[in-house]
């Protein structure tokens, strides 16, 4: 989805219209390449008869029908002169001297904008030639996401679906809480109380309405990074959940109700930059010790992309976990440069990432000794990019730390 919040968030900054298309039966529409036979529907058989049909078309069930379709999408957008995107296959783009369209497509929805609506009236033709495609007009609602649009900017949010879920369990008359989680509040699985002995957090005998629920949670945090911390933390106990998973995850569809309005706004400021923060929790898994590391990163004023995210290897210190930290937003921020220049935008380099300088500069001096200790291979190929591409910024507030939602709680 950060495609998707980028192509709006630069359609926002430069007042460009968004359009959205629906294309009819689109798994029908693939050619199949295999052969695939099927038995004749019940009364296309005339009795005694044995056979079957060979399929030319996929059909909804086959394994590779969203494949198939793809490619017949993909081709015909092809060869009308359009370039599939490196950083994105689902992203398409076209220019003719100064105009430019992009097309983002997510199954059989497209989104359509760019600085010409000549150039966007033109794909729609091309499109319409090709398939039978419904067009909705200026972009409103796209997969769960409400659009909102005013002269100062681009709402995102996802209220209906959030009011869905409030309904499903029943919490319409649930006393409000102002935070997804209770501060200093830690989660150990089932493993951890049997080794350690503790027994009064019972395990919940049916694990599929908790992985459902946290399943639901999970898609909320498209439009709501406030709850991407607590969110990862919960959907890490998926096997074997416990009353106390449970009950938070509750906690954090009440805390939803407080304000399901709540989104991401993507305003109209034309700033071709890239303003990132990071930050790490070294230690903070009571399970494993491992570290959570999280980010933010803005597009003008708008934010598009963030993640919490706990590594799967111990780090050694609280400065190997920042430089971790640098290290995922780093790879992020070289997948958008590549991402945006697709789209004809020129980001100001450097770019600014926002961090524990302390910690980074203990980190970059154990980096860079004499020692014959080894650096990380997941965090190596970084290091160069880290000193070229993007600069090390003290955060502008107090304090020498910054803390990213992803990393604690609220």
């Amino acid at each position: 989805m950060v495609t998707v919040r980028s192509l709006i968030a630069l359609a926002a900054s430069r007042g460009w219209n968004i359009s959205q298309m629906d294309i009819y039966n689109s798994f029908l529409q693939g050619d199949l390449y295999e052969e695939v036979y099927m038995e004749l529907p019940q009364g296309f058989r005339k009795q005694g008869e044995t056979k079957v049909c060979r399929l030319l078309k996929s059909l909804y069930g086959l394994k590779q029908a969203s494949r198939q379709w793809n490619i017949k999408l993909s081709e015909a957008l092809i060869a009308a002169g359009y370039i599939q995107s490196l950083h994105d296959y689902s992203l398409f783009t076209k220019r003719k001297n100064e105009d430019f369209v992009a097309v983002l497509i997510y199954v059989d929805d497209l989104l359509i904008t760019g600085n010409s609506t000549q150039f966007i009236n033109e794909t729609k033709e091309v499109l319409h030639q090709q398939f039978k495609v419904k067009d909705l007009g200026d972009l409103k609602y796209f997969l769960g996401i409400e659009v909102l649009r005013s002269k100062s900017g681009i709402l995102l949010n996802q209220r209906k679906y959030c009011l869905q879920l409030i309904f499903d369990l029943g919490l319409g008359g649930a006393k409000l809480v102002l935070t997804p989680i209770d501060l200093n509040q830690n989660f150990t699985s089932a493993e951890f109380d049997r080794h350690t002995g503790v027994g009064n957090d019972e395990v919940l005998s049916d694990a599929n309405e908790y992985q459902r629920l946290v399943g639901r949670v999970i898609y909320l945090t498209i439009t709501r990074p406030d709850i991407v911390f607590i969110v990862q933390t919960l959907s890490q106990f998926m096997q074997e959940p416990k009353s106390s998973h449970w009950d938070a995850t509750v906690r954090v569809v009440i805390y939803l109700k407080h304000e399901p309005r709540m989104g991401i706004f993507l305003g109209n400021s034309n700033e071709d930059n890239l303003t990132c923060f990071c930050d790490a929790d070294w230690a903070s898994c009571p399970n494993t010790r491992t570290s959570v590391t999280g980010y933010l990163i803005k597009f003008g004023d708008s934010l598009i992309s963030w993640k919490s995210e706990k590594w799967h290897t111990v780090s050694r210190s609280s400065a190997e976990a920042e430089y971790r930290s640098l290290a995922a937003v780093t790879a992020e921020v070289v997948w958008l440069l590549g991402l945006f220049a697709e789209l004809g935008v020129t980001i100001k380099q450097p770019v600014k990432v926002y961090c524990d300088t302390a910690n980074t500069k203990i980190a970059d001096s154990e980096l860079n000794d004499d020692s014959d200790e080894e650096v990380p291979y997941d965090i190596d190929p970084e290091i160069e990019i880290v000193s070229q591409n993007v600069e090390q910024k003290t955060p502008s507030v107090t304090s020498d730390e910054i803390q990213v939602l992803g990393t604690k709680e609220m």
